[in-house]
């Protein structure tokens, strides 16, 4: 009998390994931890250099605002490309015309939000880090004016990707995140006494023009890049109109983001950068994931639920299942040993134990969000697959409104710690929220 059970498994994981979706989840997944290996040493060579001191909070204030342009506007442009184009394809429609439209509101939108961002900087800073000294602004829109063009070449390139991704060809897609981490680390380790200060900012601009060659280059190699005339048809005009929602959600979440960055702004100087890398075990841990199963799922929903919508529900529900159960036991033993993952991972140079411990903790409380995070970030693959943005953009107010809440109780009593315990509440309430929802609309097809 065990010989017969031997076999099954054998054959349940033969037939596994040749499953298209398997494989690509598979393949995404190995490079995405090649890629956050080489992100931490990226930190570690960062932590040593700079430790906890205003060169790193000054730069993660001036990357803030483009990569909030960026998650609002570009990616839900992206993100409601994706199904849509399927849709366009799986018709036999106009494949050049809806590249090509996407490519120019994707532009539109990049330089708009370059303008924006140059315009906007200002009243920001004098709103957010009104108590900081002249300098601190200084540093911020020195390095601000070198990040902001990044806007212009992530729009195209998360373009690009989202047309090799469709194509099946997510092993190319994914190796263009490593780009922009080499860069970083060639201006660190060669370039630092060339550049001083600025060396963050230079080498973010340089890894994103690379990063943008790089998708380029096989998007017309592989000729999935195929421009024509821009044409507006039904699904063009559908992806239009989910676009108010959707970018309505976008700005919602990612104005948890800024309300935080205003809180800590009241706080002792170090404390946005203590959060930074507090936040970077749990970031491991979702971008593993999503990266893996996002990339991927994203496409492969959108073609399912125009061929069986009951199907596409039961996998996210699989997939919830199983990526809870294994968060959970995953969370918890990273929680034990989290002082001794931030020892060895930061602790050097200026980089003090009394750094640590404080990293340490924040990393604690943020780990213990990881498993509902990722199931809201799956859930919310799906209901963009089904064009159901409208109620993501309700649950984003709600989650913003929770969060402001929660801010102003939790920080007077628990300081930078009740700011980061308010975030991991949030993700909980929410993930509760979309599950709620996506399983009620289940119900109803059932």
């Amino acid at each position: 009998m065990s010989i017969f059970k031997l076999q099954y498994i054998r054959n349940k994981i033969n037939d596994a390994l040749h499953n298209p979706l398997v494989k690509n989840m598979m393949i995404v997944a190995i490079i995405a931890i090649l890629i956050k290996v080489i992100a931490f040493y990226k930190e570690t060579i960062i932590a040593g250099n700079f430790g906890l001191d205003e060169v790193i909070d000054t730069f993660l204030v001036a990357i803030l605002i483009p990569t909030f342009i960026q998650s609002v506007f570009v990616s839900s442009l992206n993100n409601l490309f994706i199904p849509n184009y399927i849709a366009e394809l799986k018709s036999n429609g106009n494949k050049g015309g809806f590249q090509s439209l996407i490519i120019t509101i994707t532009v539109g939108i990049s330089l708009f939000s370059c303008l924006l961002a140059y315009l906007g900087t200002d009243m920001f800073l004098n709103i957010v880090y009104s108590e900081f000294p002249d300098n601190y602004y200084a540093l911020i829109k020195e390095q601000l004016y070198f990040v902001m063009p990044c806007l212009f070449f992530w729009g195209i390139s998360i373009a690009l990707r989202g047309l090799l991704e469709v194509s099946n060809r997510f092993l190319v897609a994914t190796l263009s995140e490593i780009i922009p981490l080499l860069t970083m680390i060639f201006f660190l380790l060669f370039l630092k006494d060339n550049f001083g200060y600025m060396v963050l900012a230079y080498g973010t601009l340089a890894g994103s023009i690379l990063g943008f060659a790089y998708l380029l280059f096989f998007s017309i190699k592989y000729n999935d890049l195929t421009l024509s005339k821009p044409v507006l048809n039904d699904n063009s005009r559908l992806m239009i109109n989910q676009l108010p929602p959707k970018i309505s959600s976008s700005f919602l979440s990612a104005m948890n983001n800024y309300i935080d960055q205003f809180f800590v702004g009241q706080l002792a100087v170090g404390s946005l950068a203590a959060i930074s890398y507090g936040n970077r075990l749990p970031a491991f841990g979702v971008a593993i994931v999503i990266m893996a199963l996002g990339s991927v799922l994203l496409p492969h929903f959108s073609r399912l639920v125009n061929e069986d919508l009951k199907a596409a529900y039961h996998q996210l529900f699989r997939a919830l299942k199983l990526i809870l159960g294994i968060g959970i036991i995953i969370v918890i033993i990273s929680v034990f040993m989290s002082d001794w993952i931030v020892e060895l991972w930061l602790e050097r140079d200026q980089f003090t134990h009394k750094d640590t411990l404080k990293v340490s903790t924040i990393q604690q409380i943020l780990l213990i969000s990881v498993p509902f995070n990722l199931c809201t970030l799956i859930m919310v693959k799906f209901l963009t697959s089904i064009n159901k943005n409208r109620f993501m953009a309700w649950v984003s107010l709600a989650n913003l409104i929770i969060n402001i809440t929660l801010n102003f109780i939790l920080i007077k009593y628990y300081d930078v710690y009740g700011l980061v315990l308010s975030t991991t509440l949030v993700f909980i309430l929410g993930s509760v929220f979309y599950f709620s929802y996506t399983y009620k609309q289940y119900k109803l097809i059932k």
